[in-house]
């Protein structure tokens, strides 16, 4: 179904909905420095009048497969749901052998299904919404992490603003995590500053300005 909205109704004020899907390889209650960066992310949203919830994917039994709805049992259709009722998606994630977590992986296979679910007037239901990354991990690679999932959200409809990822990564060859630091660095704090404020911007702009169709 289309959704218009009225330009004049949408101002630097008017509220959004974001969801952050946390691809942490580890279930709940366990502590989690994807879940720790995704809920900072989410604070920083909400300065700029962004509500909405963090979900830990691995929770839920997201089946495996490129459909909207795997059967009896898949967790996905709710998630997707919430992602489609939201104006921001927000993906954090681990770096494991240099890569997205093999959760992060199968949330973009899950989301390949929105290629074939169009509005009206041949839109994906994706267009219009934006994206963005938070990366944690003890080697360097968040540069290649994030290109990876801003591709692949790209892919699926999703836009990215200007600095749409922030991130922590240890010293090589050490132990430390994210969640372990005894306050969050300034660099990140920073980055994570300028995503949550370029993020909802570009969301407000395309919520009052769809994409045409083609």
């Amino acid at each position: 179904m289309e959704t218009t909205h009225n330009p004049d109704t949408v101002s630097p004020t008017t509220p959004l909905r974001a969801v952050a899907l946390v691809c942490s390889l580890t279930p709940s209650p366990a502590p989690s420095s994807s879940q720790l960066l995704a809920e900072q992310t989410m604070a920083a949203l909400g300065e700029h009048g962004v509500t909405g919830k963090v979900i830990r994917v691995v929770d839920h039994d997201v089946k495996p497969g490129v459909q909207s709805d795997m059967g009896d049992g898949d967790a996905w259709p709710e998630i997707r749901r919430t992602i489609l009722g939201s104006d921001i998606l927000v993906i954090s994630t681990p770096i494991w052998v240099g890569h997205p977590s093999s959760v992060a992986q199968r949330v973009l296979e899950r989301l390949d299904a929105e290629l074939s679910e169009t509005d009206d007037e041949g839109r994906l239901l994706t267009y219009g919404k934006v994206a963005a990354v938070c990366v944690v991990g003890n080697e360097d690679g968040a540069h290649k992490v994030s290109a990876d999932l801003f591709q692949g959200l790209n892919d699926v409809g999703f836009s990215l603003a200007p600095g749409a990822v922030t991130y922590w990564v240890g010293e090589a060859m050490q132990g430390t995590d994210y969640q372990d630091l005894d306050k969050t660095p300034e660099e990140t704090a920073g980055t994570t500053a300028t995503l949550a404020a370029n993020t909802a911007h570009l969301a407000r702009r395309l919520k009052a300005a769809a994409y045409p169709p083609s």
